[in-house]
């Protein structure tokens, strides 16, 4: 594994000025906010699982992480500084077929 001395850019300081949410973003945590389960979150830390099915073979894996874990904390009340493990999976899939999977599980240290 390469290392490399220097303090990441967190994505809060990437840009200049107020990001607001598309009309398809609040649209798209709307949807997700209903269709999430109801689910008992462990204790942190966390280890978090995420599979993105895309029918687009042009989506990058790590595109949709940010909005969707955002939803998830809206959604069960955590917080992502608690996530210590995170495996993000990318599925090719048939147009029509595209999903979001995830899980969430206390990091045994």
């Amino acid at each position: 594994m390469m290392k490399i001395m220097i303090k990441p850019l967190s994505v809060n300081k990437c840009w200049q000025g107020r990001r607001f949410k598309t009309k398809e973003y609040k649209d798209y945590e709307k949807l997700l906010l209903r269709a999430l389960p109801d689910i008992t979150i462990p204790e942190p830390p966390f280890e978090v699982v995420y599979e993105f099915g895309f029918s687009s073979s042009a989506s990058d894996l790590d595109n949709p992480v940010k909005p969707f874990q955002d939803i998830l904390q809206k959604r069960y009340g955590f917080n992502d500084k608690d996530i210590e493990l995170m495996t993000v999976r990318r599925h090719k899939v048939k147009k029509g077929l595209d999903f979001i999977s995830f899980e969430i599980k206390n990091k045994k240290t």
